[in-house]
């Protein structure tokens, strides 16, 4: 904006504006007064324009400058503010006061520690006053493109107003515990500059993505198979209910016919708990159950499905891997991989450059033990970069799981869900995801979709979303419900407007 003719003292009046409308929305933050502080650059010139604002507002407003101003047009605003009569903290601010702190101090760009005496300043603060601190862009020693804590303390913010555009560091899972409740205040970013943006920035996924994100939708009259045919195989004798977890997500996705290999322990059973899933054969510690397919090849049987998902509570089963090698490098449609045979793949001759051996698209659901089992040469800043690098380099598109799970293609687009539910983070939730990614990938490849990033982070997104509505509990078994509904609202909008070819 600065190169195309925006002064920097016009953005940083827009910028303190909103940011004053902002808090003043929110006058109870503003009940016991504010302290403003304020640092060197830009950063504490945004907050000198906010201390103005909400000093004309009648608001009880102190400022405190730690530093000398560097920036010339802070120092303007300094010295109209001290003009205006708002009263300047001299020596260290008492951190027992009940007045709201806001950190103005350092923005975007921060890569050292703070000096000594702030941070421990903001420590005391944080054990005398918690929820009593909000951040203006990025909390003072973070940041902003890893998230990346600094030694020596840090702001601790209830919540960060960020300007313009989310920074990537406010969103990684390291940043969590300081940044709070992050929420961003227009600054006046012209669409045209959004256009021109590069596609391989990241996309941020958020709750309001519900009303525009892409669907697979069907023709009407399409029939069962039509609607994306899926075959599972999951669990162990030791994580039976990893099958049907992983079953359980496949359902709710709307895929049209469900296929199942299973452990013996759990095969007898299943038909009493999911009728809906045709048994297509068994397995236990050895291998596969004799006439399991009743002489039906196993690479015909793959033919006739759009997509399958392997991995979650497989356990060691050593026989699998070498077994199933080959016909899952020929299989032509999407494979999507979760734990155990994530690690199979990992502890392989060729690791993660077996994916590059595949006919079909891959998606690969990992945490971040299983990703740096897979990728053990992948350490980066973020899960962000990680992911990124990861599907370019083995050309899968991968959903890194974590508080902020990321999704990646092998082009370098990605995107990373937030308001995501603090809870969910439980035993199951990640057999769900399995396979109501699987259902969502098979229900693609019916319709023609392409299976990359964008429709795997579709599916990211409906499972954190429906972890944060659930309102009955956080087990896996909860949040497939409402996964359920919330799919069946999503398939039943209206789809005049060519819905599924939407992008975020």
């Amino acid at each position: 904006m600065f190169s195309r003719g925006m002064s920097v003292s016009s953005l940083m009046e827009r910028a303190g504006l909103g940011l004053a409308t902002w808090f003043l929305e929110r006058s109870e933050l503003l009940k016991s007064g504010v302290l403003v502080l304020i640092g060197p650059g830009h950063n504490g010139g945004d907050g000198l324009v906010l201390a103005r604002e909400l000093y004309l507002n009648g608001v009880d407003v102190r400022v405190w400058r730690p530093m000398e101003l560097r920036a010339k047009i802070t120092v303007k605003q300094w010295s109209y503010v001290k003009w205006l009569g708002i009263e300047e903290i001299h020596g260290f601010p008492d951190v027992t006061e009940n007045r709201l702190w806001i950190d103005a101090l350092f923005g975007i760009g921060q890569s050292r520690p703070l000096p000594e005496e702030i941070g421990k300043l903001f420590i005391r603060r944080e054990k005398s006053h918690p929820a009593r601190l909000i951040s203006l862009d990025i909390p003072s020693g973070i940041c902003s493109d890893s998230g990346k804590a600094f030694s020596g303390g840090n702001a601790v913010a209830s919540s960060t107003i960020t300007l313009g555009l989310f920074k990537r560091g406010l969103v990684q899972d390291k940043a969590l515990s300081n940044v709070g409740h992050v929420e961003r205040v227009d600054i006046g970013i012209p669409q045209k500059l959004l256009d021109d943006l590069s596609a391989d920035l990241p996309r941020l996924v958020s709750q309001t993505d519900q009303v525009t994100q892409p669907w697979p939708i069907p023709p009407s009259a399409a029939h069962k198979y039509e609607r994306g045919r899926l075959l599972i195989m999951a669990g162990s004798d030791y994580f039976r209910g990893a099958a049907l977890l992983t079953i359980k997500g496949a359902l709710a996705s709307g895929v049209g016919s469900i296929k199942a290999f299973l452990p013996d322990a759990v095969a007898s059973q299943i038909w009493q708990v999911v009728p809906e899933v045709v048994l297509a054969g068994t397995f236990d510690k050895e291998g596969f159950s004799s006439n399991v397919f009743d002489g039906f090849p196993i690479d015909e049987e793959f033919k006739r499905v759009d997509c399958i998902v392997i991995g979650p509570g497989l356990g060691s089963s050593e026989w699998l891997w070498p077994f199933m090698n080959d016909h899952l490098v020929n299989f032509e449609g999407l494979l999507v991989l979760d734990a155990d045979a994530i690690n199979k793949v990992g502890c392989s001759k060729n690791g993660w450059k077996w994916l590059l051996s595949r006919k079909g698209p891959s998606w690969l659901t990992p945490h971040r033990a299983e990703f740096r089992r897979l990728f053990p040469d992948i350490n980066l800043q973020t899960p962000l970069d990680e992911a990124v690098a990861g599907a370019k380099a083995s050309g899968a598109s991968i959903l890194l799981k974590g508080a902020h799970s990321v999704v990646a293609e092998p082009s370098g687009k990605s995107w990373q869900l937030v308001h995501t539910s603090p809870f969910a983070a439980r035993t199951g939730l990640g057999d769900l995801l399995a396979g109501y990614v699987g259902g969502v990938g098979a229900l693609g490849s019916a319709i023609g979709l392409d299976c990359k990033g964008e429709l795997l982070s579709v599916a990211g997104f409906m499972h954190a979303k429906a972890a944060l509505d659930s309102k009955s509990g956080s087990s896996a078994s909860d949040v497939a419900l409402v996964l359920k509904d919330l799919t069946s609202y999503i398939q039943q909008r209206d789809h005049s407007d060519n819905w599924h070819m939407k992008m975020f």
